[in-house]
C-alpha cells in the first residue's frame, strides 16, 4: 500500500488519510506508554497482536448491532476505520477495583464492586486526562446529554458482552477505556465506537492465577508483556495453539491458513 499522508501520531497509533472520503488508516505501533507518556518504551510486536486484538472485538461487537468505526484490517498493522469527530471524553468501564480507583478510595485492588461503575475523563494529555462528571461536560458542551445516553449505553452494552467474551476464555474483564465518535452526515451526527479494544486499554485478569494478562505488566515493571498479549491472542483463537514460541509472524500465517 502506498503510505498517504498522516494525519495525526499518539502515543500508540498513527492515522493516515484514507484511500476514500470519510476513512481513515490506523497504524498500531509497538511504542508504549504510562503514567501520561512519563514512562515510555517499546514492546516489540504489541502493536501486530493489538491490530488483531481490536479487530476480532470490534468485528464482534459489530456482528451484535454496536456501531463502530472499524471497516477492516489491511494488514498486520493497519486496519481501514471512519473517519469520526472524536468526542473529548474516555469512559472507563469499572467491574473490579484496580489501578487508580483503589488509589482514590482506598479499595483493595481485586474487590469485585456491587455494580459497574462508569467513569469520565476530559481527553488532554497536557492536563493528565483529569477525571470528570457528567456536569462537567454538560457544562462545557462536550457532549450533549442525548451523546451522553447513548455513549452510557453503548458501553454498558459493550461490557456485558466483552465481559462474557472473556470469561469463557478464562480471563476475568477488571476494567477498560472506550472511546467514541461523531459519524456526521450533513448537519447531523450520530456516536459510534472508535479507537481500539486491546490489552492496552484493558486489565485482563487470568481467572484463576490472577496473573495480569495487560499493559500492567509494563506499568508496574512485570515483565513478559508480548507472552501476556500474544496468551490473549491465542486465548481468543488468533494464534496457532500448537506454537512453543509464537512470534508476530504466526498471526500472519494463521490469518493465510484460514482465509482471513
Amino acid at each position: 500500500m502506498v503510505r498517504r499522508r498522516q494525519i495525526y501520531e499518539g502515543k500508540a497509533k498513527i492515522l493516515y488519510e484514507g484511500p476514500e472520503p470519510g476513512t481513515i488508516i490506523q497504524y498500531f505501533k509497538d511504542d508504549a506508554t504510562a503514567f501520561n507518556a512519563q514512562k515510555k518504551g517499546t514492546i516489540n510486536g504489541k502493536g501486530v497482536l493489538n491490530n488483531r486484538i481490536s479487530e476480532h472485538v470490534f468485528t464482534l461487537l459489530g456482528n451484535i448491532g454496536v456501531p463502530t468505526h472499524f471497516i477492516r484490517r489491511l494488514n498486520m498493522r493497519e486496519q481501514l476505520v471512519r473517519q469520526v469527530e472524536i468526542v473529548p471524553i474516555e469512559v472507563v468501564v469499572r467491574n473490579v477495583a484496580a489501578g487508580s480507583l483503589s488509589k482514590r478510595l482506598g479499595i483493595d485492588e481485586g474487590a469485585q464492586l456491587p455494580r459497574t461503575l462508569l467513569e469520565y475523563y476530559y481527553k488532554d494529555d497536557a492536563l493528565g486526562d483529569p477525571l470528570i462528571t457528567e456536569e462537567h461536560i454538560a457544562c462545557f458542551g462536550w457532549a450533549s446529554q442525548e451523546e451522553m445516553h447513548d455513549i452510557a449505553d453503548m458501553a454498558i452494552r459493550v461490557n456485558d458482552f466483552m465481559s462474557g467474551l472473556f470469561a469463557a476464555i478464562g480471563i476475568r474483564l477488571v476494567d477498560f477505556k472506550l472511546e467514541f465518535g461523531r459519524l456526521w452526515d450533513g448537519d447531523y451526527s450520530r456516536v459510534i465506537l472508535a479507537d481500539e479494544i486491546s490489552p492496552d486499554g484493558c486489565r485482563l485478569w487470568d481467572m484463576e492465577t490472577g496473573e495480569k494478562l495487560d499493559k500492567d505488566r509494563f506499568r508496574r515493571d512485570l515483565g513478559g508483556e508480548v507472552e501476556a498479549y500474544q496468551e490473549v491472542a491465542r486465548r481468543l483463537g488468533l494464534m496457532p495453539e500448537e506454537s512453543e514460541e509464537p512470534t508476530v509472524l504466526d498471526l500472519d500465517k494463521h490469518r493465510k491458513k484460514k482465509g482471513g
